[in-house]
């Protein structure tokens, strides 16, 4: 692993916290969490910002309408918008880093002209419909049908843990083309327009009072089979591609953020005698460890996807992904259930940004894969243990 920056890669960090300054004074203040219209707006004006700068898609191929920037660019992108305090993707998330990167991947010519481009402009935002109530962290046992007739796919079923659902213009749909097929067969990934016909959507409200994910159902629902990403019955594979980008990558801001919040609570503690507690000291120290090896293991893996494409690979992030978001979920638990024991009764206080984050960390180990199917993925793949 090579910990060590080049002159051009410190060029383009410098040039970055350059632009930075400039524009975050100018955003517009930041809207009510409650008000998804008004965040989708707020987080498609601060994308085009990035497509106006050059930096929207950053790792992006080039044809892909990216910049073709290496992994570890990408990484300084993220650890330097995250630091500034720069907006994070929000409502645009799963399109950017989702379905954006698996199309661009695994999508035609043509379907990566159609859709590309809106989700780097901020103009469409994506949802993901994978989950069911049957189907969660074993998905390949998902039960939402599509029946081929003529060009498009008749889709019946329902989805749950849409996220976003409510503001979204597409959906990235898993649907089963085939049921006579072994369940990790027979699946197709397809692209489905949220306005369609037959599309109903209810928010769920979470246990921090957030409306950002949604059930979805799906009444006869026909969707082009131009829309479909891979072959018929290969949607596996494809969501495999998907899932790499969505544990390799998708944390890696908020690594950033929780070292951040980590030093403020150590503060907070100061200030009110918490750090008298040499209980609670080793606590904070030892999440500090914690957070400074998941940072490591996030450059391993930057490295590992660097030395890839200048193999001529692919530069997908691996199974080593599911490690870092193994790890990573957990600490992020630990982190804020210190923050709640140095808060003390103030804790309680439904409107403390640790504490909403502490409500929404509980579901980090379930979001993006189970520590359940992690741990086997780790087992199987990695260690090469039989499976159970």
């Amino acid at each position: 692993m090579d910990l060590t920056y080049t002159a051009e890669q410190e060029e383009f960090r410098a040039g970055l916290r350059s632009w930075l300054r400039d524009v975050l004074p100018k955003l517009p203040p930041r809207p009510d969490p409650r008000d998804w219209p008004g965040r989708r707006a707020y987080d498609a004006g601060w994308q085009r910002m990035l497509y106006d700068a050059g930096y929207a898609g950053l790792h992006w191929p080039v044809d892909a309408g990216g910049r073709g920037a290496t992994p570890v660019q990408h990484l300084i992108f993220l650890e330097e918008t995250e630091n500034a305090g720069a907006p994070y993707v929000g409502a645009n998330f799963v399109g950017l880093l989702h379905a954006g990167p698996t199309i661009a991947a695994e999508g035609t010519e043509e379907q990566r002209r159609r859709w590309l481009p809106p989700v780097l402009r901020g103009d469409e935002v994506w949802c993901q419909g994978f989950s069911e109530p049957g189907a969660g962290s074993d998905l390949a046992s998902l039960r939402t049908r599509a029946v081929r007739d003529g060009d498009a796919y008749v889709v019946t079923g329902s989805k749950i843990w849409t996220s976003h659902a409510e503001v979204a213009d597409w959906c990235e749909l898993l649907v089963r083309t085939d049921p006579r097929a072994p369940k990790h067969r027979g699946i197709s990934w397809l692209a489905m327009p949220m306005d369609a016909r037959g599309v109903t959507v209810r928010p769920l409200r979470t246990l921090a009072g957030s409306t950002e994910f949604a059930e979805m159902f799906l009444d006869e629902v026909r969707v082009p089979v131009a829309n479909r990403v891979g072959e018929e019955n290969d949607g596996w594979r494809v969501t495999m591609v998907t899932l790499s980008f969505e544990r390799g990558t998708a944390f890696v801001g908020e690594v950033v953020a929780c070292r951040r919040v980590l030093g403020e609570v150590a503060r907070a503690a100061k200030e009110n005698g918490g750090w008298d507690d040499p209980a609670l000291r080793r606590r904070l120290g030892r999440l500090a460890a914690e957070f400074s090896v998941l940072w490591r293991l996030t450059q391993w893996n930057v490295s590992e996807a660097e030395r890839s494409l200048r193999a001529g690979g692919t530069g997908v992030p691996g199974t080593g992904g599911s490690v870092f978001k193994l790890r990573y979920s957990h600490a992020r638990q630990e982190l804020y259930d210190a923050a709640a024991e140095v808060l003390g009764p103030l804790a309680q206080d439904a409107g403390h940004p640790w504490t909403a984050e502490r409500l929404s960390s509980l579901s980090y180990t379930i979001a993006a894969g189970t520590s359940q199917i992690q741990k086997n993925i780790v087992a199987e793949r990695i260690l090469g243990l039989p499976k159970g």
